[in-house]
């Protein structure tokens, strides 16, 4: 490790490295570059890569983590017994599981209200409404659908087939306002904001589980009302241990009957920053990451 040039990792995964699909990846690396620091753009699965040579390891978009995930969590133990890895172990463990949204309920953060079915657990399947079902650990809207009232035994089917493959499902009410307001993201770094993007409904009714979904349609730059602000910055401080975070995103949707804000989503692993939608915060992450890196 160099005390006058930092070490750093941006962490993707191979299908990223071959595909090329995370838009902010290169224009991070080169800004890196061009502020001082020796970058290396690496796969969290590579077996030949020495961890401790950097100074600095950020997990970026291990996208396929989700299909993955106790190996994940153990490579990201591994990596932090070895150098400095951001966001740290504690959050990564904590955050794989959608099951923390039950915490942040319980710490008073408005969240989509959520029941969990565990392998062996009777799935409860709501009789009236819009429904869905995903798994508590993924990405990408992977293994999740939408479903009208009556599709009980679809849903069922569902519940089974992520049961069998060890998961446990997860079953909210269908949020109907992101049909009209969307789905907002707000990004921080370095425990400040930095942007927001809002984007359209990714589950369109009649869409298959095991269909590919587009994550982020209708992407576009939005100015969070000052309780968007406020309510991410709520979840944010209800992560446990108050850990230093040097990035997360905090997904909103509004409540069916209040019209609020209310949490879908915490992103601390490896969120999109939609820096290629708003070129102008990066300057900001890089220094951010610069810092982290000593």
């Amino acid at each position: 490790m160099s005390p006058d040039r930092p070490t750093i990792a941006l962490v993707t995964s191979r299908p990223q490295l071959e595909t090329g699909l995370d838009r902010d990846l290169p224009e991070l690396a080169r800004s890196l570059g061009a502020a001082g620091a020796d970058v290396a753009t690496v796969s969290w699965d590579d077996p030949d890569l020495d961890w401790e040579r950097f100074d600095l390891v950020v997990i970026r978009s291990a996208w396929d983590y989700s299909e993955r995930v106790a190996e994940f969590v153990a490579w990201a133990g591994r990596v932090a017994r070895l150098t400095v890895l951001a966001n740290p172990a504690s959050v990564v463990r904590w955050n794989t599981d959608k099951r923390y949204l039950a915490e942040l309920a319980a710490a008073g953060v408005p969240v989509v209200p959520t029941r969990y079915v565990a392998p062996g657990d009777v799935p409860e399947i709501p009789d009236d409404g819009t429904f869905v079902v995903k798994p508590t650990s993924g990405a990408g809207a992977r293994l999740a659908a939408r479903y009208e009232k009556g599709e009980y035994e679809a849903a069922v089917r569902h519940i089974e087939r992520m049961h069998g493959q060890g998961l446990t499902a997860m079953v909210q009410p269908y949020m109907p306002r992101i049909d009209e307001t969307g789905e907002r993201a707000l990004v921080f770094v370095g425990g400040r904001f930095l942007h927001a993007v809002q984007k359209g409904a990714v589950l369109a009714p009649g869409t298959a589980y095991d269909d590919e979904k587009m994550p982020h349609p209708d992407l576009r730059e939005w100015q969070p009302a000052a309780a968007e602000l406020a309510l991410a910055e709520r979840a944010l401080a209800a992560v446990p241990g108050s850990p230093e975070l040097l990035y997360a995103r905090v997904d909103l949707v509004d409540d069916a009957d209040s019209g609020e804000p209310c949490v879908m989503e915490v992103e601390l692993v490896e969120p999109n920053l939609f820096l290629f939608l708003h070129a102008d915060s990066l300057p900001a992450v890089t220094e951010e990451i610069l810092t982290a890196a000593g």
